[in-house]
């Protein structure tokens, strides 16, 4: 059968995440239904990373199998015409082998958590950014954030009902970068990369760095909360609204 890989943006705000749920809307079965609509048939979307209910993705990648060969493009245009008016684009389509997974062929992927520092609310961000009301100092939070960076056990900063089965993982890139964002607000991006995350492991990062940038922590702080391998110490966990799947790679 052939076989599609796809590339996908969403805002997922209106979702209960990716994976398919029994009581609410979900980008897998938006994705589904698209794909039934046009071609016929009940098939399984499988995705590189599931979600949670309102983080975004600007690189999701999932895939398909179809029991007819299509053009690529008819493939994303078909599925776009009918994902309507879901927030949720296909953005590219690629014949791929048969032995392609978008799960287990990834051998990275990127999260971008957007932070933007005004005491104004978010007008046109919200729910695309976590806003805070008060400046955050970004060298702080490198400092800290360095502590994060390789091999570690993440016990700290995993989610309590995690189904991995270690809390070890690497991670290569925990880097914040600062922008300004105009009439005296900043606006802060927290770059993660490893081949896989546990579940909630960026967002308990984050909320954990942002205790940094506000002066409450130190960057030893983190080091000394990561190696303790206790949830308890882990800092607040960031809103989903800021996370975005930016990049999975093959």
């Amino acid at each position: 059968m052939p076989r599609y890989k796809l590339t996908i943006e969403y805002d997922g705000t209106p979702f209960r995440g990716w994976q398919i749920q029994a009581d609410g809307a979900s980008v897998q079965g938006a994705l589904t239904e698209a794909v039934r609509r046009f071609s016929g048939e009940s098939v399984h979307v499988q995705g590189a990373g599931r979600t949670d209910a309102g983080v975004h993705a600007t690189g999701q990648v999932a895939h398909i199998e179809l029991s007819k060969v299509w053009k690529p493009d008819t493939v994303r245009d078909a599925m776009n015409a009918h994902l309507r008016p879901h927030p949720v684009a296909v953005l590219a389509v690629e014949e791929a082998a048969d032995d392609f997974h978008a799960r287990f062929s990834a051998i990275g992927r990127r999260y971008v958590y957007r932070i933007i520092t005004r005491r104004a609310d978010l007008a046109l961000e919200r729910d695309r950014a976590w806003k805070m009301p008060r400046p955050l100092d970004a060298r702080a939070m490198q400092l800290g954030a360095n502590r994060l960076i390789g091999r570690h056990d993440f016990t700290t900063f995993r989610a309590a009902d995690c189904q991995a089965l270690s809390p070890v993982k690497t991670l290569d890139r925990l880097e914040v970068e600062s922008r300004d964002h105009g009439l005296g607000g900043a606006e802060l991006l927290v770059h993660a990369a490893a081949r896989s995350f546990l579940h909630h492991q960026v967002r308990s990062m984050v909320g954990t760095l942002v205790k940094v940038g506000e002066g409450v922590w130190t960057p030893e702080d983190v080091g000394a909360a990561l190696e303790a391998r206790e949830r308890a110490r882990c800092g607040p966990m960031a809103p989903s609204a800021g996370l975005y799947l930016a990049e999975v790679l093959y």
